[in-house]
């Protein structure tokens, strides 16, 4: 006799009040067998009925996703806390860029001709067949986006899992996006780091995860067992050097903007400032005076641009590395105090004189803490600073002269690099982590084929 697994529940907790939204039921592992078979049935129709059928469908789906911008947005700010305005930008913005990343699709699928020296050669892009998408909460309806539209559009069948912290947002991503697509091409399922696992560890071809490093790492090793194709898009410590001779005030909004946007909770935030040694008492004023308008509540109150972190253990974790660098001898400019109350709040906090070797100094941080350190304004020190670290993702420089923030940017071992400006690229560039901030890359022409395999097909002259 077969026996099956209980159905599980976990609870979705809105981290503002500390209170249960809804009790969300989890896969069980026969569940999501189900599920990737489900969806392997329905990816071979849909990868032959060709792109232009497949992207218009997928133009539909994002304009049914814009139209409920409104609904999206609340969930987001019930279920991980954003302010409500950064929720409905998040939606519009992510949402309003399906037709370039389409278009973007669309010159990755275009086979390219080869002549040799005895053949012709067509290579042409093929689906992988079917693709896990194991997505994070800081980001509900953006991230997924950023794998499901170039896995679908590339004629993958997925299977995607939210984070069990916004389940009710990925359900409700997903059910808008599959009144446009056939049935099964998107199946979508719930639960946390053991159906994440056990959907890795299923029948799928290819994993897009976006997330900790830590998961990244162990997504890898189940993946090795049969040599599944992975998009692994994980952590930062990213650095920001300033020089003296900066827009310093320029500089202080990078840093303070950048630091705390999400509460912090962001894989590309600013997490290691670098200040020439001349222009540290000023930088320090400047920052401490911006992030106090950093007021911090619920995302549904007016003036609020930080809400809480996800979950009590998100602030621990964040409490720890601050109380640790305050035992060590570091400087508290602002905050570092938790309020008291319901919900997961924390305060803009700035730190200076930081021990390199303690926790917040090595390890990602995903809160709303600036950290302040000095250098002598030597480009080597810079570079040497920016780059002692394990991660790779992003970095940024501020200098009046621009060619030796070019000089300082092509010495940092980072994927994007913003120089007297954020790192954000131009639209069409690839987002790519360097060292163990990721393992291949999405974004860009480049990036959407990463959910093909290239086929060469050749024929005598």
């Amino acid at each position: 006799m077969t026996t099956t697994s209980a159905p599980a529940t976990f609870p979705d907790i809105d981290p503002a009040t500390g209170e249960t939204i809804a009790d969300i039921r989890s896969a069980t592992p026969e569940e999501v067998t189900q599920a990737v078979a489900r969806a392997r049935a329905a990816q071979p129709d849909w990868a032959e009925c060709g792109f232009e059928e497949r992207a218009e469908r997928l133009r539909r789906a994002g304009e049914r996703v814009l139209a409920a911008r409104n609904e999206l947005a609340e969930l987001i700010t019930r279920e991980m806390g954003k302010p409500l305005g950064d929720a409905e930008r998040e939606v519009q913005g992510w949402g309003s860029t399906i037709p370039t990343i389409l278009d973007e699709v669309r010159r990755a699928l275009v086979p390219e001709e080869l002549e040799g020296k005895d053949c012709w050669t067509r290579v042409v892009r093929e689906p992988l067949g079917l693709v896990a998408a194991i997505t994070p909460w800081n980001f509900p309806v953006g991230m997924p986006l950023e794998i499901l539209i170039p896995a679908l559009a590339t004629g993958n069948a997925v299977v995607f899992k939210p984070s069990e912290h916004v389940p009710l947002c990925g359900e409700r991503l997903a059910e808008l996006m599959n009144e446009a697509l056939p049935p099964d091409v998107l199946v979508q399922i719930h639960g946390a780091g053991d159906v994440g696992a056990a959907l890795v560890a299923a029948e799928v071809d290819m994993v897009g995860f976006v997330g900790s490093r830590d998961t990244g790492k162990a997504i890898m090793r189940s993946a090795s067992e049969r040599l599944k194709r992975l998009v692994l898009e994980l952590g930062g410590k990213d650095p920001l050097v300033v020089f003296a001779d900066a827009d310093l005030d320029a500089a202080a909004d990078c840093a303070v903007t950048h630091a705390l946007r999400n509460t912090g909770q962001v894989c590309c935030s600013v997490e290691r400032i670098f200040v020439e040694d001349s222009a540290v008492e000023r930088f320090e004023e400047l920052v401490v005076e911006k992030a106090r308008d950093w007021k911090h509540g619920s995302g549904l109150e007016q003036g609020v641009r930080m809400g809480p972190l996800v979950s009590a253990e998100q602030r621990e974790k964040v409490i720890a590395q601050v109380e640790e660098a305050k035992r060590h001898g570091a400087r508290l400019l602002l905050g570092g105090e938790t309020p008291e109350g319901p919900g997961w709040f924390y305060p803009a906090t700035v730190l200076t004189e930081l021990d390199p070797e303690l926790a917040i100094s090595r390890q990602e941080t995903f809160g709303p803490v600036i950290t302040l350190e000095r250098f002598s304004g030597d480009e080597d020190e810079a570079v040497r600073l920016a780059n002692d670290t394990p991660y790779g993702l992003g970095a940024n420089v501020f200098s009046g002269d621009l060619e030796r923030g070019q000089r300082v940017a092509s010495g940092i071992r980072a994927g994007t690099v913003g120089v007297n400006r954020y790192l954000n690229a131009a639209p069409g560039a690839p987002w790519c982590g360097a060292r163990e901030s990721g393992f291949g890359y999405i974004g860009g022409v480049d990036g959407h084929k990463q959910f093909t395999l290239p086929k060469s097909i050749s024929r005598p002259k």
